[in-house]
């Protein structure tokens, strides 16, 4: 049975539901978006990941024995008995997982009534913004890669459960394994690791180190070859292995400069088809540097668990509409200052030229935006009547990152500070 996600809520959201109940407003229809105000500074674009634990989220929402336990004295016992039926049974739309976003991109348009849809503001924006963060990091390095692969490697430099939850993220925005288990049972994401430099230490020599490794995982393995010095250690890793040796794997150091001495002494070695991988605090900029150079993989740690530098994608819920006394949908909007909302119902298309180059991101408020034959519609239907219905696969939407960002300007795979790669543009009342 999946675990109850009720309690990953913040206090106020019952409170506030407490208190429109008692008022008669609880029930009232209400659409919430959850949207970005701005791209994190100097970045050109977002990559949208967490869709698919979102939806999990939502159907886990529910208020069981415990939780409602944990409950008492924080809300009243009527409302305690209105959390044990409460069940979402709106509407959701949302932008698929693995596309890209920029300024006010509606991500999520939440339906239903005030007191349903309100209860899921924190956990949705803890998903998302988590998990965007680290995709949208992760895509601007496998950008910045090329066709050489990415690893994930952070585990350790993050709370354990951010660590599956970025391995899942990383995974969508084009790299191609993950250090982790966890993530490789919950998800599916293919896992990979060799040996760190405790093994070789834990040997009377390198040697005997490389042999025990190669001997369990094969000539085809990964040996680690800086924990002492790095021209005799490949001297011998060849040696033990032969030239059919997988790879070698570099973890401090002038990166680029050693891995041009290793690839001359490989091939020296005859051992032509060893690749080079590295390791070793490295971020989009850093890839960047190395593009130059003989490295055929890219392992990636701390950097990409902290989303390099932008943890968190600044997503915010709003109350955009609500039932007015007639029974339509009443636009409503926050306007202080720095923080202002848009209020009104949102649909967004992606307008592309007839070559199909994004040129656009085009915001309908109460009605969509026309479609002029080469526009791409973002809103997909993610939960209808309570029942999930967006789900989909990690592959694809591995497969829409690479479309998504495919059809952006070429400018999206600059690594310095920018603007938006597209604008926004706003249409309606």
């Amino acid at each position: 049975m999946t675990a109850s996600a009720a309690l990953l809520t913040d206090h106020y959201e019952l409170t506030m539901v407490q208190a429109a109940r008692q008022a008669g407003t609880a029930d009232r229809r209400a659409v919430f978006e959850l949207f970005p105000r701005r791209l994190p500074q100097g970045r050109r674009y977002g990559v949208v990941a967490g869709v698919g634990r979102a939806l999990d989220a939502i159907e886990a929402f529910r208020f069981d024995a415990a939780a409602l336990a944990a409950l008492d004295g924080v809300v009243e016992p009527d409302m305690l008995d209105w959390l044990a039926s409460y069940r979402f049974s709106g509407d959701v739309w949302g932008y698929a997982e693995g596309e890209a976003y920029f300024p006010y991109s509606p991500l999520l348009v939440v339906e239903g009534t005030f007191a349903e849809a309100v209860l899921l503001e924190t956990v949705l924006l803890s998903i998302y913004n988590h998990d965007s963060a680290i995709a949208s990091a992760a895509s601007r390095m496998t950008l910045a890669a090329g066709e050489r692969p990415c690893i994930e490697m952070g585990s350790r430099r993050t709370h354990e459960e951010a660590a599956v939850a970025a391995a899942r993220a990383a995974y969508v925005a084009g790299f191609d394994a993950t250090s982790n288990l966890a993530a490789r049972a919950r998800w599916g994401v293919p896992s990979a690791g060799t040996a760190a430099h405790s093994f070789t230490l834990l040997h009377d020599d390198e040697t005997d180190a490389f042999r025990a490794q190669v001997q369990t995982l094969g000539v085809g393995t990964t040996l680690l070859v800086d924990t002492y010095d790095v021209t005799e250690a490949v001297r011998l890793a060849v040696e033990v292995a032969g030239t059919s040796l997988g790879a070698v794997r570099l973890d401090s150091g002038d990166l680029g400069e050693i891995a041009r001495d290793v690839r001359a002494q490989l091939d020296e070695l005859g051992a032509t088809g060893t690749r080079i991988v590295v390791t070793s605090d490295l971020d989009e900029h850093a890839i960047a540097a190395l593009a130059a150079a003989p490295v055929d993989a890219y392992g990636v740690g701390t950097q990409l668990v902290t989303g390099s530098g932008h943890p968190t994608c600044g997503f915010v819920y709003k109350l955009v509409a609500r039932e007015g006394a007639d029974g339509d949908l009443v636009s409503v909007a926050k306007r202080s200052a720095d923080k202002a909302s848009i209020g009104g119902r949102k649909y967004a298309l992606r307008r592309r030229s007839p070559g199909g180059t994004a040129q656009a991101e085009v915001i309908g408020i109460g009605d969509p935006p026309e479609d002029d034959g080469d526009d791409r519609a973002l809103l997909v239907p993610l939960v209808r009547a309570g029942e999930v219905v967006g789900r989909t696969t990690l592959e694809e939407a591995r497969a829409r990152h690479r479309a998504s960002l495919a059809e952006l300007p070429r400018a999206v795979t600059m690594m310095s500070a920018g603007e938006a790669v597209i604008p926004t543009v706003h249409l309606g009342p």
